[in-house]
């Protein structure tokens, strides 16, 4: 007998059927698929249910990578995707999707269930970068994304400080020293 994916979608069985399994008990929603309830919601689960979503050469980033490291509960909507200026991609947008191109180095990804993602270390730059508000959920948000990939307010700071011509890089480092209780991110002795 043949093992199931660990995500399911309307492509493996018919939405009434699903929508059944679901009313039962015996599946829950992950963003726009499904998976039983014997699976953990892990990030290889998550990233699983997008590569299903999206095309293969898009990349998680912002909001919907911290969805896929367990530091937001619910998928955004729209996803927050990029591609890497170097891939010259032209995905078709939509309104689920939004979609940037942007500049990555090779340590700001990771591929794994048959998705890419920013690192969570990467997420939290561009959170503190881009976030049009910042408050408690946002802080919120990079501290467990700081949990989840061990790392703190100053090994992000680091990272921002390495980059040269990094805009927005003034606010991201006064927000990510919200995020710190400690205040880190000050000038090292």
């Amino acid at each position: 007998m043949a093992r199931l994916s660990p995500v399911l979608s309307i492509a493996d069985f018919p939405r009434p059927e699903l929508d059944a399994l679901r009313l039962d008990g015996e599946i829950f929603r992950v963003d726009d698929c499904v998976a039983p309830i014997d699976e953990l919601p892990a990030p290889q689960l998550r990233a699983a249910a997008l590569a299903l979503e999206l095309p293969p050469r898009l990349i998680a980033e912002q909001r919907t990578a911290a969805w896929v490291w367990g530091a937001l509960f619910d998928a955004p909507r729209p996803h927050e995707v990029c591609a890497d200026i170097s891939a010259r991609a032209r995905p078709t947008l939509t309104r689920l999707v939004a979609v940037r191109e942007v500049v990555l180095q090779a340590d700001d990804v990771v591929h794994f269930a048959g998705m890419s993602v920013t690192t969570p270390i990467r997420t939290a730059v561009d959170l503190a970068r881009f976030a049009k508000a910042w408050g408690d959920a946002e802080v919120d948000i990079v501290r467990r994304l700081m949990s989840a990939g061990a790392f703190d307010a100053r090994d992000c700071a680091d990272a921002i400080n390495q980059r040269r011509n990094l805009p927005g890089k003034r606010l991201a480092l006064e927000r990510i020293a919200l995020c710190d209780p400690w205040n880190v991110t000050q000038e090292r002795d």
